[in-house]
């Protein structure tokens, strides 16, 4: 049994609007040929932050996205959609929720940023409405302006490193502005969180040292025990990074995703799991997406 954690469909209606997500991005056939090929049994669709807003504004791609997905739900029942909402918005967030899951959506999809900015703070009412409706939030790495990108402008650098540090920097400041241990959100990071589990000493190591002369503030506990609270998703990673993610997050915090379409071998990936103990890739491949979704 396999449960695909990272899946992206983008409707032909918004794709023609973006300057990437064109083609087999928005070929729904293919997508369900993808999950029956490799028997999938349910796949998470998530949001990959594209530029269509520049165009058509994010009221109407969030429109136009939900009502997409909304309607997957209902011909497909391998699938299981996170809804976006508009971020220009941020106020209206709350009552939107409870219509939202009404609709049959599990989850919301939001990036790491918006606009070249972190809003952890202002997003607090959505978490203290999200933990009553049991609904998981996926957080994608920013693909329109991440962290540094007004520094540096470069092709491969920008999806390796900047959306890797986008995405971790938000996690750091759930973390520091108490977002993690005040709410009870389940949180699942793509791309098992960026750079964030080749840090897991560093953060004890220099939390523990700016403690010592009152420099940072005292969160309670130690940074990796905050960050167990999280959930993050494979991505293709390798084995050596699953298991650094392992030793950080625990097993039962880890998800197999695809990343479809952008995934590379589905098979080979898999491969790389059996090198695990049988009862860790269960977890990863099933049993930890089937607990987080079986309300």
């Amino acid at each position: 049994m396999l449960c695909d954690s990272h899946i992206h469909f983008i409707p032909e209606e918004l794709s023609v609007y973006t300057s990437f997500y064109k083609g087999i991005w928005a070929d729904k056939d293919k997508l369900y040929s993808f999950l029956d090929e490799h028997d999938i049994q349910k796949a998470l669709l998530v949001y990959p932050s594209t530029d269509a807003h520049l165009k058509l504004g994010f009221a109407k791609v969030v429109k136009i996205y939900n009502a997409c997905l909304e309607q997957m739900v209902k011909e497909n029942p391998k699938i299981i959609a996170a809804a976006i909402l508009d971020v220009e918005s941020v106020l209206n967030w709350p009552r939107e929720i409870e219509q939202l899951k009404a609709r049959g959506f599990k989850a919301l999809s939001i990036a790491s940023s918006q606009n070249g900015k972190f809003l952890v703070n202002e997003m607090r009412p959505l978490f203290e409405t999200i933990q009553k409706y049991n609904m998981p939030i996926f957080i994608h790495p920013q693909t329109i302006n991440p962290i540094g990108f007004e520094r540096v402008k470069d092709p491969l650098l920008m999806p390796v490193l900047e959306y890797s540090f986008d995405i971790s920097m938000f996690l750091g400041l759930l973390m520091m502005e108490d977002i993690l241990q005040r709410y009870n959100v389940k949180f699942i990071f793509s791309s098992l969180a960026g750079i964030v589990p080749f840090l897991k000493e560093r953060f004890d190591r220099v939390y523990s040292m700016l403690r010592k002369r009152e420099i940072v503030k005292d969160l309670g506990q130690r940074p990796t025990q905050i960050l167990k609270s999280v959930y993050v998703e494979t991505s293709g990673a390798s084995l050596n990074n699953i298991k650094l993610a392992i030793e950080l997050f625990g097993q039962d915090r880890l998800l197999w995703g695809s990343d479809y379409p952008v995934c590379g071998n589905v098979d080979e990936n898999l491969k790389v799991l059996e090198e695990l103990e049988s009862e860790i890739q269960e977890k990863i491949k099933f049993t930890n997406f089937n607990n987080l979704f079986k309300a």
